[in-house]
Formats: C-alpha cells, structure tokens, sequence
C-alpha cells in the first residue's frame, strides 16, 4: 500500500513556516500531473496542490504579501512553497539587496500564507527542481521576466501549463522603498 504523507498547510498560525531542507515530502505515491480544471475543482482530495512562488522578497511588504496570498487562494487546498534566491545569485543577476538572504529567508518564515520555504531556490526553474519538490503549479505574476539570456524565465512554465498568474500590487515595490529613503533620508536622520 501506498502511503500519503506529504505535508498538509499550516492549520497553525503560532509557529514558522518550515525550511524545506529541514522537512520534506516523503510521499511515496507517484506525483501526479494536476490540470488547472482539477485543481480548481478540488482535486485530487487525498493531497493538496502544491502551488511555487519564487523572488528576492527584499525588504518584505505589502506587495510581496499580497502576491503570496493570490497564490495560496488559487485553489481550495493548497500548500504553498516559497523559493527565494540566494544573495550570490540576486546580486549576479538582478543586483544589489538591503536585506542577506537570513534576513530575507526568515521573513518568508512569518507570512501567514506561507506554508514551506525552500533556501537557495535557483533562477531558473529545471523539471528537477519541480519534481524534487513536486510542484504542481508555480505562481509570479504575468509580465514576462527577462534575465539570464532568456526572454521570460517563465516560457517553458507557461508551454507546461504549470503557470498560474497572479497580479502586482500598484503602489509597491521594493525599488520605490528605496526611493523614498534616500529621497527623505534628511527627515529620517
């Protein structure tokens, strides 16, 4: 017989999210492919559907909350798995942080809607990565992201039919954060 242990969500919000090198699935069922009908239907009913969000998450707020719950509310009963870039591989190919990847690591821990978060998660996403940590679904919003000579990191994502959008928050971002410190800096010193 084949047993079912993969990790159900959160049913407590009194402890972080686990690092996924520290637990992980140990299902033994083969991992199914989910269409987005089924999985917006409920199914299947004996596990949940494991939705992916990946990004720097640097100077966490609002907007990266936001984005983290469309994904968690995609379908009925999902777990979702946060993956955020190792400080070597943001400052190689998006730039510069405020926040170490520690820092960035443990605030992902303490999102409400965050069931699991995976360190060191890579650019790109490969077919390994994806079974290694059976994901069914991986949700970033819909603008095509261009980087490490690829026209959207997402295409071979979307081609699968593995892609789920979700939208930006307007108003938000990192980059204005910034902005708006070193704009202000004298009224803040």
């Amino acid at each position: 017989e084949i047993e079912h242990t993969c990790p159900q969500p959160r049913l407590t919000l009194t402890a972080p999210a686990p690092f996924a090198d520290e637990t992980s699935c140990q299902c033994q069922a083969p991992h199914e492919k989910l269409t987005i009908a089924q999985a917006r239907l409920g199914t299947p009913v004996d596990r949940p559907v494991r939705v992916y969000a990946d990004g720097i998450f640097d100077l966490f707020h609002s907007g990266h909350a936001r984005a983290l719950m469309q994904a968690k509310t995609l379908f009925p009963n999902s777990y979702l798995l946060v993956g955020v870039c190792s400080d070597d591989l943001t400052h190689k190919f998006k730039g510069f942080t405020v926040m170490n990847e520690a820092e960035r690591y443990e605030a992902l821990r303490h999102c409400r809607y965050v069931d699991e978060v995976i360190r060191d998660a890579p650019w790109t996403l490969t077919p390994e990565f994806l079974e290694k940590h059976k994901i069914d679904f991986v949700a970033h919003d819909d603008i095509p992201y261009s980087s490490a000579g690829s026209d959207d990191v997402y295409k071979h994502i979307k081609e699968a039919g593995m892609f789920v959008p979700t939208q930006r928050t307007e108003g938000i971002s990192t980059s204005d954060i910034i902005t708006r410190i070193v704009r202000d800096y004298d009224v803040y010193a």
